[in-house]
């Protein structure tokens, strides 16, 4: 079942080049990565010395409220958990280990 609108809604993590993870979401998760990208997304990605960011994961629902609960849920982790979440949907750790 997708929303009233008909749209589905995307879960997504970024990595950024300071080594922290940032999840959001969107009704578009390619489309946020560039506006994050090109310095007008969210205030912890606006920071010069976060760039570049990666996309590293994104999942599609068809409600707002699962994205967003798939995003809250994302945030509550801890690093390691989120490392483990990341790893678990396919996302190589090499990534963020140096």
């Amino acid at each position: 079942m997708m929303d009233k609108n008909g749209k589905t809604y995307d879960f997504y993590v970024l990595y950024t080049a300071d080594g922290y993870f940032y999840g959001g979401y969107s009704d578009d998760a390619i489309r946020r990565f560039h506006v994050h990208e090109s310095g007008k997304g969210a205030k912890f990605t606006r920071v010069k010395s976060r760039h570049p960011l990666k996309l590293l994961y994104y999942a599609t629902f068809e409600t707002k409220h699962d994205a967003m609960h798939a995003e809250a849920s994302f945030k509550k982790l801890t690093r390691a958990n989120k490392e483990a979440f990341l790893i678990e949907h396919g996302v190589p750790a090499s990534i963020w280990t140096k």
